[in-house]
């Protein structure tokens, strides 16, 4: 088990640094819903608040990881060349994430994620996952400069071009062929341990990661190599569960791209995840970005 001092894990108290980072993959259009109770069959909820904004595991990687340095953040994605598609530049933009953009004669994705009264989500997406890649004429060049680079979206191309940065990170909603053909080395694989279609065995891999994540939510989780890590208590009531794995998953980027050692890293991780369940929606200041 990753051992944490006292049983008991301090706020990092730390000014923001300068370290350079990409992210690579996709943006959802998300209505966010919330509920008394989660869809059940023959039962009419009655919605009590909701918010539009593009979310996805791109975009709230993108946006934490702003939150977290000084430096300019760049974001490579695919979007719907259509209204929603035009939003989610606009809104990503005013968060100060620099947007890097191949437009598709698709629909930009969109999708639900209802909330009910225990801060629990479910999440329904509608149309295909638009991802960028190799081929798209996108200033790539910008990778050789950063200091971490997460992909949540892409081809096994961008990861050798991802490779160049101290720090490489993914998640196995990428697809476990796309990684093992790419045959990069991958300082973290980050994916929920609830999720069946991010859970795998190591033996699915061709080449190990340094750290591999398995999330288990308010269980904590496990880390290989290390063990079991418990969660951080909430100081607030657990609102909204969505964005907390990739707000962790940026915490972790984060600190391997400092140099910080794992459980210094996983700390700020789970400070992280647990931050963002306590408000609604992704984005904690999500009116000031409208």
């Amino acid at each position: 088990m990753i051992e944490e001092e006292n049983n008991k894990v301090q706020d990092f108290k730390f000014i923001k640094g300068n370290l350079k980072f990409a992210v690579i993959g996709h943006v959802e259009w998300i209505n966010f819903i919330e509920v008394d109770h989660l869809p059940k069959p023959g039962l009419i909820s009655h919605s009590k608040k909701s918010l539009e904004y593009p979310a996805g595991g791109g975009s709230v990687i993108a946006k934490r990881l702003r939150e977290l340095t000084n430096s300019e953040v760049h974001f490579f994605t695919a979007l719907g060349n259509d209204f929603y598609g035009k939003q989610c530049l606009n809104i990503l933009e005013n968060m100060g994430i620099k947007l890097h953009v191949a437009w598709r004669d698709k629909p930009t994705r969109k999708g639900f994620s209802v909330i009910d009264s225990d801060g629990e989500r479910s999440i329904t997406i509608i149309g295909d996952r638009l991802s960028p890649n190799h081929k798209d004429n996108l200033d790539w060049a910008t990778l050789n400069d950063m200091d971490g680079v997460f992909i949540t979206a892409g081809d096994k191309e961008l990861f050798k071009k991802s490779r160049v940065a101290k720090t490489l990170c993914t998640t196995p909603r990428v697809g476990l062929n796309i990684i093992n053909e790419s045959e990069v080395f991958i300082d973290g694989l980050i994916g929920s341990n609830l999720d069946p279609g991010e859970v795998f065995s190591s033996n699915q891999l061709k080449l190990n990661p340094k750290y591999v994540f398995k999330t288990e939510g308010e269980n904590g989780g496990i880390v290989f190599p290390g063990g079991r890590y418990k969660a951080i208590k909430n100081n607030k009531n657990k609102i909204d569960s969505y964005g907390c794995g990739d707000s962790f998953a940026a915490g972790i980027l984060y600190g391997f791209s400092s140099n910080w050692n794992i459980e210094e890293s996983l700390n700020l991780a789970k400070i992280l995840g647990r931050n963002c369940s306590e408000h609604f929606g992704p984005y904690k200041s999500i009116n000031n970005y409208s």
